[in-house]
């Protein structure tokens, strides 16, 4: 009889979770419902409601798929899927909408680039996942699809007109090979991790590369503290734009104390590094331990660092140097800010996951050869996609502005990225690099990628400061 019951509590707990995520994904969708019955805003299939329902739909599918990674139990997959699937539709429908509306391909500006990553994305995953088998990877690119909708909920969605260097049929060749090509990547990266996972790399590497990402976000932002404060980009509510003082120069004000928190937040995310560190120097699985620790210290940290700047970034008024008085900020003139803190607490739940239950992840996914062989067949599609995609910009820079090549900062950057992947191949093809080396350059090729991709607009703006 006992035996009986143990085996009937798997189902039951598999069942109880599935019926809360799905219950919690039916109130949102309910009370998106409602409000949009009782506003009259318009039909259900707008653009802005199918993304809210893609929203839902892929957070609900990411803790699907993180709860397989959790309990190993099948259906929690099959819900993902499906899931997936219906937030892909969501999307589809959503880019569609918008492409009516403007009369063409939503390829303008970072929000509809952003559309079209979405988008992409969870296609591959399905491909992925249905084809080859890899039943997890919606872990890592699920929250990558939630971090990316959460971002254009905050970036300026306006249908506007294209400005005279986009109106061009080559835009939509150049944008479309750039997400194709930036989703293989991202796909290649979660292949690599979960490689590297079955390769038996060791959990305390993969925690000290958590902190050191966490890092990298954290020390990018110290460069706006300012005397204590944290300045942010001044907005206008009537425009709905950031406030500039100048061609490409944006207003900034500063928030009072927020930046000593953020100091604090950076300090925590070095902790764990340190304690690698001296665990490494004396051989100490003690230390691992106090790393561990440090780890959940810190993303608590960076939990309450979030809750700060939304609550004190979402709608006030604070001085600027560049002007009298207060002036207006809200969190659509921080979106990258925003979307780099959530990353970074995204790395350490799945860090955090990885820890808990690593001879479980490893049973769930293919062998170490076949995740190996996926990355590079992946990236053998991404490294031609960016390769047309620069030759087409370059092309389509001489029609407009009379040179193939202007050394603009994300010019540079997407030179950087095709070099890097350009590496792997190279180093595959004539040096027999495989396994970790291999899997470490496409971690590094993704890393550019986003820095080329949100890094650049958000810290080196230039010709292309509209993408």
């Amino acid at each position: 009889m006992s035996r009986a019951r143990a085996e009937e509590r798997p189902g039951t707990a598999g069942t109880t979770l599935l019926v809360l995520v799905g219950l919690s994904m039916a109130v949102l969708l309910l009370t998106a419902l409602l409000g949009m019955a009782k506003a009259k805003t318009g039909p259900i299939y707008s653009e802005s409601n199918m993304l809210y329902a893609a929203l839902v739909f892929y957070a609900g599918a990411g803790a699907l798929y993180m709860a397989y990674g959790v309990a190993g139990i099948e259906r929690y997959v099959k819900y993902a899927s499906i899931s997936t699937a219906i937030g892909f539709l969501a999307t589809t429908i959503a880019a569609g909408h918008r492409w009516y509306l403007a009369g063409r391909p939503p390829f303008s500006n970072l929000y509809e680039m952003l559309l079209s990553f979405v988008w992409t994305l969870a296609l591959m995953t399905l491909v992925a996942e249905k084809y080859y088998k890899v039943k997890i990877i919606g872990s890592i690119t699920m929250p990558l699809a939630v971090v990316s909708v959460i971002l254009m909920q905050l970036l300026p969605s306006e249908v506007r007109p294209l400005v005279p260097a986009l109106q061009s049929t080559w835009l939509q060749v150049h944008v479309s090979l750039a997400m194709l090509s930036y989703a293989a990547c991202a796909v290649s990266f979660a292949l690599a991790i979960m490689f590297l996972i079955q390769d038996d790399m060791k959990t305390e590497s993969f925690q000290a590369l958590t902190a050191l990402g966490m890092v990298a976000i954290y020390a990018s932002m110290m460069l706006r503290f300012r005397s204590g404060g944290f300045a942010v980009a001044g907005w206008d509510p009537q425009q709905q734009s950031e406030i500039f003082i100048a061609r490409g120069q944006s207003l900034f004000v500063t928030i009072p104390d927020l930046g000593w928190l953020f100091v604090l937040v950076l300090i925590s995310t070095l902790a764990p590094l340190a304690l690698y560190g001296v665990a490494r120097l004396r051989k100490s699985e003690e230390f691992y331990g106090y790393a561990n620790q440090a780890m959940f210290v810190t993303i608590l940290l960076q939990v309450v660092g979030a809750l700060a700047f939304v609550m004190r970034a979402k709608g006030g008024a604070y001085p600027s140097p560049d002007a009298d008085g207060l002036v207006p900020t809200a969190l659509a003139a921080s979106p990258f800010i925003l979307a780099g803190i959530v990353g970074a607490i995204f790395a350490g739940l799945l860090y955090l996951l990885l820890m808990w239950r690593r001879e479980g992840l490893q049973k769930m996914l293919p062998s170490a050869d076949d995740l190996d062989r996926i990355t590079y067949k992946t990236i053998c599609i991404a490294f031609p996609l960016l390769t047309l995609m620069i030759a087409v910009g370059a092309y389509w820079a001489n029609e407009t502005w009379g040179s193939y090549w202007s050394w603009d900062p994300k010019e540079t950057w997407a030179a950087i990225t095709w070099l890097v992947y350009a590496g792997y191949l190279h180093m595959r093809i004539t040096r027999g690099w495989k396994g970790r080396r291999a899997a470490y350059f496409a971690i590094l090729g993704f890393a550019v990628v986003i820095f080329t991709f949100f890094g650049v607009t958000y810290l080196l703006p230039g010709m292309h400061a509209y993408a």
